[in-house]
């Protein structure tokens, strides 16, 4: 190979559907060259069609480009360069490294464990009962309590006290959002619009349900994000949202739930020997 940039013209036809759903898909005359198909040949090893194909989806995806003609050379290219460097490191002995086989079972793990959970999700798609059952307990069929706020979020205790007393001199809350709240809506004034009890982390909700229209919390509030001075501007009741435009939603927190008692079976079932010498008998959630 005597050129060190390959410009490829014709790759078009053998990555345009490139990605697993190539890989999976039966050879026919409609779907082209089959996975196993030699792609090239680098230095007395074929590489295979299907290979390049993986790569490709992999830099579609990671890049979010186009599948054009330059970007099938420009991934190409990169893939050669892979290989080759990957050749040398084998020259070199690399790849018997300890510390090099370690990574290449974790990531050896990590791709069955990913393919075991979509094999499962594939036969775990909840059903309408389920999912009429889990919008009926989230929303329920008596109207939700909506709340209108801004907030002034700090770093500090000490500094949303000074916010509070500041309100309490007269100052403007829409003011002081602009000139000391952190994040984004601090130049709206500290503005979150309308929310119910669920979008909010509970903390935020809890402080925001003891107060009344046109009030602003006299303790500052503690989240995850710091520290927050309230004002809740109004309140409304809202009709729950309708079962289509929570759906997919519902579906995929009933997903992640029986994903996880997929897994919690399995830890169960399994046979797990800890080596005491390294994990201690005194110490229970090791295993956890």
């Amino acid at each position: 190979m005597n050129k060190r940039i390959l410009h490829i013209c014709c790759l078009a036809g053998l990555v345009v559907s490139g990605g697993l759903a190539a890989q999976e898909s039966t050879p026919t005359a409609a779907t082209g060259p089959s996975p196993d198909t030699t792609i090239a040949t680098i230095n007395d090893q074929e590489i295979s069609l299907g290979l390049f194909r993986l790569f490709y989806a992999e830099r579609l995806r990671q890049q979010k480009a186009e599948n054009t003609p330059a970007f099938q050379n420009q991934a190409f290219n990169e893939f050669v360069n892979i290989v080759v460097t990957a050749q040398n490191a084998v020259e070199k002995g690399l790849d018997k490294d300890p510390n090099v086989l370690i990574a290449m079972e974790l990531q050896r793990l990590q791709l069955l464990s990913s393919l075991a959970l979509q094999d499962a999700a594939r036969t775990l798609i909840p059903t309408d009962e389920a999912l009429q059952k889990a919008y009926d307990e989230r929303y329920g069929e008596e109207k939700q309590k909506e709340y209108k706020a801004r907030h002034v979020l700090v770093k500090t205790e000490d500094e949303a006290k000074k916010v509070i007393e500041e309100l309490k001199g007269g100052g403007d809350f829409q003011e002081l959002a602009k000139t000391k709240s952190l994040g984004p809506t601090g130049k709206n004034g500290g503005d979150l619009g309308w929310f119910n009890s669920k979008q909010m982390v509970k903390p935020f909700t809890e402080a925001v349900e003891g107060m009344k229209p046109a009030s602003y919390s006299e303790t500052p509030v503690q989240t995850q994000f710091g520290w927050h001075v309230i004002l809740l501007e109004e309140t409304r009741e809202a009709d729950p949202p309708s079962m289509d435009s929570v759906k997919g939603e519902l579906s995929m927190g009933l997903q992640r739930e029986t994903l996880s008692s997929f897994v919690g079976e399995l830890r169960e079932g399994a046979k797990l020997d800890l080596n005491s010498d390294l994990i201690k008998p005194d110490a229970p959630d090791a295993a956890n």
